[in-house]
């Protein structure tokens, strides 16, 4: 019978696991190998296992509520999101070099879309109007780092 609750007490702990990192892998399938064995040496007959059972899904349950929830602050890092942490911005003074330059929309403008300018793809506004894909447009002003273009 001890056995068996280690196995389920690793069984939690290699679940659990496997409920941050990322995929199904060895956590995963060695904690679901581990509660099934804790399951069956633990229980003496059918109705204590079927009762054993529908306790460690419970538990699941409420292990799986506490870690989202853990991983939904920001103060935990999950492997799941990207860092939003945007090294290297570049100041819109910095991009004053770009006015008056030519590109191609390679995108429909609605007012938003992407253009090339000299083989590099930018985010770029128009002013409001609809520009569609290939028309020449030519950067006027930057606001605010972004590059707003009419055509040319």
């Amino acid at each position: 019978m001890v056995i068996g609750i280690l196995f389920l007490i690793a069984g939690f702990v290699l679940v659990g696991v496997e409920m941050v990192v990322p995929g199904f892998g060895a956590p995963g399938i060695a904690g679901i190998v581990c509660l099934g064995a804790g399951i069956f040496l633990t229980a003496d007959s059918v109705e204590k296992g079927i009762l054993i059972t529908v306790v460690v899904i419970v538990v699941l349950g409420i292990l799986m509520t506490i870690i989202m929830g853990f991983l939904s602050q920001k103060k935990f890092k999950s492997p799941l999101v990207l860092d939003t942490d945007v090294k290297g911005l570049i100041d819109s003074s910095d991009l004053t070099y770009l006015l008056n330059k030519e590109g191609v929309a390679t995108t429909d403008l609605k007012p938003a879309g992407k253009g090339d300018f000299e083989g590099v793809e930018l985010d770029i506004l128009s002013e409001g109007q609809y520009i569609t894909k290939g028309t020449r447009i030519v950067i006027i002003r930057i606001s605010q780092k972004k590059l707003m273009v009419k055509e040319a």
